[in-house]
């Protein structure tokens, strides 16, 4: 089975995160200056073989699209087009930030490590992504 990719957009960095071949772990992946993820998702796509992107759909706590929402819609239209034979798809990203904070500190991180936001954005891509995987096999 081909991979899937979860994607924690940000304005100045993106959060990556994939699926094993059998999409039954889901991993944090790297972290890419959000001006370079289309060369690095051309290449990763050549280099792996991929079904979907899961992009984390950015909402405020009360479900409201947040200040950055219509860039992810742009962000969308935009691998849709360059990638019109994967699936692309949304997941509710609220509150994964928090989580990965967490998840981090109960990991025994040291405090630098725990400040870096590129582990963040990774982590929370993640989740993004086991979320997705999990209500897709509900389904």
């Amino acid at each position: 089975m081909p991979r899937v990719i979860g994607i924690d957009y940000g304005t100045k960095k993106i959060g990556l995160a994939v699926t094993d071949p059998l999409q039954i772990i889901c991993s944090p992946l790297t972290t890419v200056p959000t001006r370079e993820i289309f060369d690095f998702l051309e290449k990763y796509i050549a280099a792996e073989e991929v079904e979907g992107i899961v992009v984390g759909d950015s909402m405020n706590t009360d479900g409201t699209p947040s200040q950055i929402a219509h860039l992810v819609v742009g962000f969308i239209r935009k691998l849709e087009k360059l990638y019109p034979s994967l699936t692309i798809d949304t997941e509710d990203e609220r509150f994964t930030s928090i989580e990965a904070r967490q998840i981090i500190l109960k990991s025994g991180a040291k405090q630098k490590k725990r400040r870096d936001k590129s582990l963040v954005d990774k982590v929370s891509a993640s989740l993004i992504l086991q979320s997705y995987m999990d209500r897709k096999r509900k389904y």
